[in-house]
């Protein structure tokens, strides 16, 4: 019975399994475990370890077969993405606070981040994110360690801690509105901060 899931969408799956089809279960898991790591990559620039962010990828993947509404929310896929987006950041901030780790001290320049897109995309180092904020170019944004403790100072000082979140999953690769799903805020609220956030970086960038 298992050989022909791959030809049934994932909603008709759902709707099997809830008729008691529970082998259904392995065969999702195992279907999106390449998206969990593929989220737990992009998400180990905020510090967390890998093995974990995988594990806690999981739990938000099962989190997703078990809440997904056929007639409320959008594509299985796309509500997965999110469950498991949520759950890794949750994890990621339970994690610090236990630390108490200071916001960027875990960021290096040239870690390995994914180009903006829905499900990751290219792979790209965060100077180039950083380049894309201050509109110089990668050469341009070389940051010596004095440097990056001011720019480490300013996020401290100057960013709210929803800017400081929104900041949180910029550099992981999401846009507003896939930030907005994660941090469970509107979209506008959302892509003002992250115009705010930009701003105050530029102005401390110009300085360098």
């Amino acid at each position: 019975m298992e050989k022909d899931y791959g030809q049934v969408s994932d909603e008709e799956l759902i709707v099997r399994l809830r008729d008691g089809e529970n082998s259904i279960t392995d065969f999702i898991m195992d279907k999106y475990k390449n998206l969990v790591r593929s989220k737990a990559k992009s998400m180990y620039i905020l510090g967390a370890d890998s093995e974990d962010l995988i594990q806690e990828g999981m739990i938000g993947l099962f989190k997703a077969l078990r809440d997904y509404d056929i007639g409320r929310d959008a594509s299985f896929l796309t509500f997965a993405d999110l469950c498991i987006s949520r759950q890794m950041y949750t994890a990621v901030q339970a994690s610090r606070r236990k630390k108490h780790t200071p916001l960027n001290s875990y960021i290096s320049l040239y870690s390995d981040v994914r180009e903006r897109g829905e499900y990751g995309g290219e792979e790209t180092e965060l100077v180039n994110v950083l380049s894309s904020i201050s509109e110089k170019s990668p050469e341009e944004v070389w940051i010596d360690k004095e440097n990056l403790e001011l720019l480490e100072k300013t996020i401290e000082r100057e960013l709210s801690s929803f800017e400081k979140q929104v900041l949180d999953l910029y550099i992981t690769g999401m846009g507003y509105v896939q930030i907005a799903k994660v941090l469970g805020r509107d979209e506008k609220s959302t892509d003002n901060a992250l115009q705010r956030m930009k701003s105050k970086l530029r102005k401390v960038q110009k300085s360098y």
